[in-house]
């Protein structure tokens, strides 16, 4: 597949997070934004295959109602909201990916997961969260999900390959 072709907006209001992940998905186009007025400029003036965003900083909530208002597939990318309250609040809201910095170096292969869902018409929800359920287990504690099984369970059952 001819990566040069997909856009991605990535926002973050860290410019060293801007940087490295302009390099890491060096393969794309890539648009960046530092600001949540930044990324309503980007996202207005161009057309964008996915996106990536930060939680903290950058409004990002507000942008994933945005992107999903859209139809841009949306990762999001946290070290401060990394909490399972903000992933089922991120997953609940549309969110294609919630993946933690301390991950960035992968960025590229949940990228591609989300362009390959589309292209297939079906979920991305199950390769990410499978490649992050230990990190999750080792973070969150291993019955983290079980405050929440209802609905832990519904999106295992949505995201089956």
């Amino acid at each position: 597949m001819d990566k040069s072709r997909n856009r991605i907006l990535v926002v973050d209001d860290e410019e060293d997070v801007l940087e490295t992940l302009e390099e890491l998905l060096d393969d794309f186009i890539v648009d960046t934004a530092a600001s949540f007025q930044g990324a309503v400029q980007c996202l207005k003036a161009n057309t964008y295959d996915a996106a990536v965003l930060d939680i903290m900083g950058v409004k990002g909530y507000d942008l994933l109602e945005a992107t999903r208002q859209l139809g841009i597939p949306t990762l999001m990318l946290t070290a401060h909201a990394l909490t399972p309250g903000s992933m089922k609040k991120s997953l609940k809201m549309g969110a294609d990916a919630y993946v933690p910095k301390e991950k960035i170096v992968d960025i590229p292969v949940y990228i591609e997961d989300l362009l390959d869902a589309g292209r297939q018409k079906r979920n991305a929800g199950n390769n990410w969260f499978a490649r992050l359920t230990p990190f999750f287990a080792k973070l969150f504690g291993k019955e983290w999900q079980e405050t929440d099984k209802e609905f832990w369970e519904a999106f295992d059952r949505k995201n089956k390959p």
